[in-house]
């Protein structure tokens, strides 16, 4: 079975941690396509599109770790809890998921655990084991989590070219919402079109609760479909973080909290 998920640079400048939830579309071949057309293992309901290149060229500039999920999120999503109903989506964007139907912690348990045990849990694990080798250097590492998102949703255009999800802690956010502002006509929005405020996703595990500084950046996918739009987001974000790691306020933990534990 293919690795639950691959790294770069995980010996590297960490500083950094660079994450991508949804890198790989892959889904075993004994669950034949979990019963899916295999086109529809293409769109963005199985993975998000040109997240993973934008993702590469950060670690790859920076010479940081990345922890990419080397499965789809149609087998199992990394950046929702446990006991999230969307762990393992059942519809999406209009498509039934047959192999998914009655897959949950209460129907078909076993096999729920199984796809945890497989994919979900290693996944975590190698996000733990990153922060785990800066914590031995007495390092706070900055996280950045690249993800990217549909131009059109349900016939409405979104506007945005680009924009930060994010919690409580703004260090990152605001930074970013500051470092895009020099972009002439970039149309970079604040928490859309999701909100980062969601309980025991990826970054709520991983970095609120270790009072890490970060954020996740959604890019919209035809901002980033060809290799020039990939190399012109990831030097944005290069530059970013750059910038970040000079602020000694983002490379100290501080416990923000999080809005969902109010």
């Amino acid at each position: 079975m293919p690795d639950a998920f691959h790294t770069r640079h995980i010996d590297g400048d960490c500083r950094f941690l660079i994450l991508c939830d949804h890198a790989s579309n892959y889904v075993p071949p004994e669950l034949d396509n979990l019963g899916l057309p295999p086109a529809h293992l293409n769109r963005h309901i199985a993975y998000d599109p040109g997240a993973v290149e934008v993702a590469r060229y950060v670690a790859d500039a920076l010479g940081c770790p990345l922890v990419e999920a080397g499965f789809s999120r149609l087998l199992i999503d990394p950046n929702r809890g446990l006991d999230d109903p969307t762990l393992i989506m059942k519809f999406s964007d209009g498509v039934i998921i047959p192999a998914n139907r009655s897959l949950d912690r209460f129907n078909d348990k076993a096999l729920w655990q199984a796809r945890v045990d497989a994919y979900y849990g290693p996944y975590h694990g190698a996000i733990t084991a990153a922060l785990a080798r800066a914590a031995q250097q007495n390092i706070a590492p900055i996280i950045l989590s690249v993800h990217s998102f549909t131009p059109i949703w349900k016939n409405q255009a979104r506007p945005w070219q680009a924009a930060v999800l994010w919690d409580k802690d703004d260090r990152l956010r605001n930074l970013a919402i500051a470092h895009m502002r020099q972009y002439e006509g970039l149309n970079f929005g604040d928490n859309v079109p999701y909100s980062g405020r969601l309980k025991n996703d990826c970054l709520y595990r991983h970095a609120t609760h270790n009072g890490l500084a970060h954020a996740l950046i959604e890019l919209r996918q035809d901002e980033i479909a060809e290799a020039q739009g990939v190399q012109l987001w990831g030097a944005r974000l290069v530059a970013l973080l750059e910038q970040a790691v000079q602020d000694p306020e983002m490379t100290q933990p501080r416990n923000y909290g999080s809005c969902c534990d109010a």
